[in-house]
């Protein structure tokens, strides 16, 4: 306490023996107080559980002490309530667009991988899954996972294309790169739609 009165520590000040560390209030190192603190803070009655980084930025602009967010992160955890409700920071997705339903089969497609399977005799290990959105029928077709956009489309050409003809569009949970591959190998004049989901 010396030292601070003697501005050895300039973060600490004091006033009418009162300690404060840059202009906030200092909470001594005593567990049932800064306990206190935390759950007078968090139990009033104008929270709404929003989280330990709120708290922490309410609780910071009044009182210091050494530690003080990981205090209020463990305080946070041990709630119930905190832990239940997630506060959503991000703006709301807005309403479901549904998809328009085909008229023709094979106009609109679908395609997804299945990885991780047991590998084959001749080492394939996923299967592409391509299905028709109107008639719900599919085409299984085996392929590695290490296969490139340029096979998969001489493949999808092969099998697909032959017997059904180029789709208007193409929906696909693959990134936006995978798609622009794919379009380029094609050498075809479409462009798919992919759509992430």
């Amino acid at each position: 306490m010396k030292k601070v009165e003697k501005g050895f520590v300039p973060e600490f000040t004091t006033k009418d023996e009162i300690l404060k560390f840059r202009n906030r209030l200092y909470v001594p190192n005593n567990s049932r107080l800064r306990k206190e603190l935390l759950k007078e803070s968090h139990d009033s009655m104008l929270t709404t559980h929003s989280g330990s980084t709120k708290m922490y930025w309410d609780l910071k602009s009044h009182f210091w002490w050494s530690g003080m967010k990981r205090d209020i992160a463990d305080f946070m955890a041990r709630c119930l309530t905190c832990q239940k409700v997630k506060a959503e920071d991000q703006k709301p997705g807005g309403l479901l667009q549904p998809l328009p339903i085909p008229v023709w089969k094979w106009d609109h497609i679908t395609m997804d991988f299945v990885i991780g399977m047991p590998r084959t005799q001749r080492h394939h290990d996923a299967i592409w899954v391509i299905v028709d959105r109107l008639s719900k029928s599919a085409h299984f077709l085996v392929i590695k996972t290490t296969f490139n956009a340029e096979q998969l489309t001489d493949l999808y050409i092969r099998e697909i294309v032959r017997l059904h003809g180029i789709p208007l569009s193409i929906i696909s949970d693959r990134d936006t790169k995978f798609a622009s591959r794919f379009c380029k190998a094609s050498k075809l004049q479409w462009e798919p739609k992919s759509i992430s989901v």
